[in-house]
C-alpha cells in the first residue's frame, strides 16, 4: 500500500472553506483530517457538527475525524451520522476503551486510537487486535505549527513490531510537524498515514505540496 495523505482542514482558510475542500478533492490527497477540540481535553476549541456537516457536503474523500474531547462516547453516533469514515479517540480520554471501540464499529465506522507524546504504545497491547488504525501524536495536541518530537520515530517502530504479531493490517498515522523533510524517516519507521496542516496550506501551491508528499519514499531516507 502506498502511503496516505490527510490534509488537516484545521489549517484551511475558513473564509474560503468550500474552496479549500474542493482543492483537496482535486488533489492527490486521500482523506480529510478533521480535528474536533472541546477546550477541555486540549486547550483550544475548533468546530463542531455544523462545520463538519458543511465539509461533508462538498468532500468527495473520507473524513478522518480526530476527537480531542472528553467523553467521546457521548458523540460517536452523531459523528458517524455527520459523515465520519474513521473516528479517532484518545487513549487518555477513554475510561472504558474496549467499549468505546466497540461502539465506533457498531456505528459502522473504522476505529482509531490516538496516543499523546508521553503515552507509551505498549498500553495498547490488549486493544490492538480490535483497531483499524493508531494515531501517534508527534506534537502535543491542541495547536498547529508545533515542532516535531523526534521520539515519535521510536514509538512508531515499536508499534509496527507489535502490530506485526497481532494485527498486520493496522494503519499507523502520524500527526504533528509532518513535512517533506521528515516523511522519508517516518515512512522507514513504519508510518502509513500522514496528517499535515501548515505544511500543506502554508505552501505556495497546496495541491503541489500534496503531490510532492505522495511521491516521497522511504528509500530517500539515507540512514535506512
Amino acid at each position: 500500500m502506498t502511503h496516505l495523505i490527510a490534509p488537516s482542514v484545521l489549517s484551511a482558510d475558513f473564509a474560503n472553506l468550500q474552496r479549500d475542500v474542493e482543492m483537496i478533492n482535486s488533489s492527490e490527497a486521500d482523506w480529510f483530517h478533521v480535528d474536533i477540540m472541546d477546550g477541555v481535553f486540549v486547550p483550544n476549541i475548533s468546530f463542531g457538527f455544523p462545520v463538519m456537516e458543511a465539509i461533508k457536503r462538498y468532500a468527495k474523500k473520507p473524513l478522518d475525524v480526530h476527537l480531542m474531547i472528553v467523553n467521546p462516547d457521548h458523540y460517536i453516533e452523531q459523528f458517524a451520522a455527520a459523515g465520519a469514515s474513521i473516528i479517532t479517540v484518545h487513549y487518555e480520554a477513554c475510561v472504558h476503551l474496549n467499549r468505546t471501540i466497540q461502539a465506533i464499529h457498531q456505528a459502522g465506522v473504522k476505529a482509531c486510537v490516538a496516543l499523546n507524546p508521553h503515552t507509551p504504545v505498549e498500553l495498547l497491547t490488549d486493544i490492538l487486535p480490535m483497531l483499524d488504525m493508531v494515531l501517534v501524536m508527534s506534537v502535543n495536541p491542541g495547536f498547529g505549527g508545533q515542532q516535531f518530537i523526534p521520539n515519535t520515530l521510536l514509538k512508531i517502530r515499536r508499534l509496527k513490531a507489535m502490530a506485526a504479531l497481532v494485527n498486520p493490517d493496522l494503519l499507523i498515522e502520524v500527526d504533528g510537524g509532518v513535512s517533506v523533510t521528515n516523511m522519508p524517516e517516518l515512512l522507514a519507521a513504519g508510518a502509513d498515514v500522514f496528517v499535515a496542516g501548515n505544511a500543506i496550506f502554508g505552501a505556495s501551491s497546496p495541491e503541489g505540496m500534496i503531490a510532492e508528499m505522495k511521491r516521497i519514499s522511504a528509500s530517500s531516507f539515507s540512514n535506512i
